[in-house]
């Protein structure tokens, strides 16, 4: 089924573009969001009308793609995240950490469009992220991960206390019977 998109879709295309698609994609997805028309004489005429706004609107995006470009180029993000002795972290960095980052430094990206190695970062160092823009132009950021220091208590009283009140929670709580164990004796009483 022919479509024309109404908005930018980054799987798809972009406004104005004519795609074929699956009806159902269309019918489910694509019309009720009101991201594609469908293919008529009618909407081909709005759109032919709407033409040189579409292309005003596509021409901003490539220039505000540019200067975003440029601004990333130069920017180093620099992360502080728990981190073990040997410098692996408790977590990972991911597409949504850097995303987060970049927006409280006034860079508003979604997570969808940054490209990390792999899963993501999992140990402490300095490591390159994609971040992809507008059409065919994209940016490539530096990432320093830096370990954060974690106190720990040096008190091995802790965890015996902690142990010793598992242990008395445990002879406490009345024993439960598992699903298996409950049909087996219902089975056994009705024979």
């Amino acid at each position: 089924m022919k479509v024309i998109l109404n908005k930018d879709l980054a799987t798809l295309g972009e406004e104005g573009d004519v795609k074929e698609v699956a009806k159902g994609y269309a019918r489910n997805y694509l019309f009720p969001r009101g991201i594609a028309l469908p293919y008529t004489p009618r909407m081909i005429q709005i759109i032919e009308s709407r033409r040189a706004e579409i292309e005003s609107r596509k021409e901003q995006k490539r220039l505000d793609a540019r200067g975003i470009k440029e601004k990333l180029d130069a920017f180093e993000l620099s992360l502080t995240m728990p981190a073990g002795a040997n410098g692996k972290l408790y977590g990972a960095v991911t597409n949504q950490t850097v995303a987060d980052e970049l927006a409280k430094n006034g860079f508003q990206i979604e997570r969808k469009r940054i490209e990390l190695a792999g899963n993501g970062f999992k140990s402490v160092g300095k490591y390159k992220a994609l971040i992809k823009l507008y059409e065919n132009q994209s940016a490539e950021i530096s990432i320093t991960i830096i370990a954060q220091e974690i106190k720990t208590e040096s008190s091995s009283s802790k965890p015996a206390a902690k142990r010793g009140r598992r242990d008395e929670q445990k002879k406490d709580a009345p024993v439960q019977e598992t699903a298996e164990e409950t049909q087996s004796s219902n089975e056994a009483e009705s024979v």
